[in-house]
């Protein structure tokens, strides 16, 4: 009997397989992607608390919150736009704070609650292509004050947005050497279009991501869940991709038409009182010519180019004389392509691709939001143009849920949860008999 229960015993006895902890991250970011995406991502006892630095109209938290299936708790924001801190508050809570992160932080009266994560971008204008006059813009060092916030509230985790022109300049190896100083000495960073994660734009922007416990360099750059299908006529196999690249089986980037062509035609030319989506869909009052310039290139993908061509005489004499460059100056849009980079003067086709695909008009208020992945429940607040500003300089939330699923997978796997599972629907580790 004794043999027969030791038998027994050496039957059923099990020991998990050894994993590495790059593959174990992995797994549950995929796991935690796909419980997320089926919104029952489990919420954590105590849940990962969350700062928003230079937050707008609060695109970032947007992602990391349960908006898009998250379960971060925002717990202090800040901007130096008072409309931007109006959204903030009216979308999160009461704890976005208007004014200078400078002078809040001079102030001893002011305290920051703690958080497990740092998130937001320092204003990016004095790195941005558009400044011709950089070099000195001061600007460029809020990245101190963002960093002091890191260390003020005892941040595991921080994620800096920025435009890709950030990288490789000395200020860019003046954060990293900072940030190492405050023990973040596991630091990722590198250029990610924000249409591999499920955005209708072709957005790039530098992350930059650092961790006092886990090397980021283990989930990050977070792996696609789109990819370009190619134009042209040439479609590509998703089955020829790297596997460590995506997550799951990839689909084909978002496009216009997926995000904007249940829309009615604009009506009005203001802010609207009446139900999301049709409140920020309204239009402009183009001057005579404008509206010439709209119908002389009909066509997807037309541009100020096809405009000399065809209409010489509409052609303004400063486009005439740039023969190079600013392709996608006045141009159409493609209905299934993705937007290019929406930024805050969305609604001038004047100043880049911004001509609806098929209507003699540039792009509204609430498609330039749908292309941000904005929801359409999400309240703006402010004047029409305070509200371009906004959706032009936000982080698209989808993008930024992704971001989030990373950074998740990073914190729980440096304190375990949910009883070795990060996700309400535990995943079955391989096991092999003893």
């Amino acid at each position: 009997m004794k043999q027969k229960r030791k038998i027994l015993k050496k039957r059923i006895s099990y020991t998990p397989a050894k994993r590495d902890l790059k593959s174990l991250l992995l797994s549950e970011d995929l796991a935690t992607y796909e419980a997320r995406r089926r919104e029952s991502l489990a919420t954590p006892k105590i849940p990962y608390k969350l700062v928003d630095l230079f937050c707008g109209a609060g695109g970032m938290t947007l992602g990391f919150t349960e908006f898009f299936g998250h379960h971060f708790k925002p717990v202090w924001a800040n901007d130096f736009n008072k409309y931007c801190i109006d959204t903030y508050n009216n979308n999160f809570g009461s704890h976005g704070v208007y004014g200078d992160i400078v002078d809040i932080l001079n102030n001893p009266s002011i305290v920051i609650p703690e958080a497990d994560v740092v998130i937001g971008g320092p204003p990016c204008q004095g790195f941005s292509l558009l400044n011709k006059n950089r070099d000195n813009d001061p600007r460029r060092q809020l990245w101190r004050q963002y960093l002091e916030v890191v260390k003020r509230v005892k941040a595991k985790v921080f994620v800096i947005e920025n435009v890709p022109q950030l990288l490789g300049t000395e200020e860019n190896q003046q954060i990293i050497d900072t940030a190492k100083e405050l023990g973040f000495t596991r630091i990722w960073q590198g250029k990610v279009c924000a249409a591999d994660y499920g955005v209708p734009q072709a957005r790039w922007r530098a992350i930059i991501i650092g961790s006092k416990t886990i090397d980021p360099a283990l989930v990050f750059p977070p792996r696609k869940t789109h990819y370009n299908p190619g134009y042209h006529g040439i479609e590509k196999d998703p089955s020829l991709f790297k596997e460590e690249d995506f997550l799951s089986t990839p689909v084909k980037w978002q496009t216009v038409r997926d995000a904007i062509e249940d829309l009615p035609a604009p009506v009005g030319t203001d802010i609207r009182k009446v139900a999301p989506p049709l409140d920020l869909h309204f239009g402009r009052n183009p001057i005579p010519s404008s509206l010439r310039r709209y119908k002389a290139i009909p066509k997807e993908g037309m541009n100020r180019f096809d405009l000399q061509r065809l209409a010489p005489e509409l052609t303004p004499r400063c486009w005439i004389n740039k023969k190079s460059g600013g392709t996608d100056l006045f141009g159409r849009l493609w209905w299934d392509r993705t937007a290019l980079t929406i930024r805050t003067e969305f609604f001038k086709p004047e100043k880049g691709r911004y001509l609806h695909p098929k209507q003699h008009r540039p792009i509204t208020h609430r498609e330039a939001a749908r292309i941000q992945t904005f929801p359409d429940n999400f309240v703006f607040k402010g004047t029409k143009t305070e509200i371009a500003r906004q959706i032009g300089n936000a982080v698209p939330p989808v993008f930024a849920a992704r971001i989030a699923d990373c950074v998740y997978s990073i914190l729980s796997a440096s304190k375990n949860t949910n009883n070795g599972s990060i996700h309400k629907e535990k995943t079955k580790l391989d096991y092999v008999a003893c």
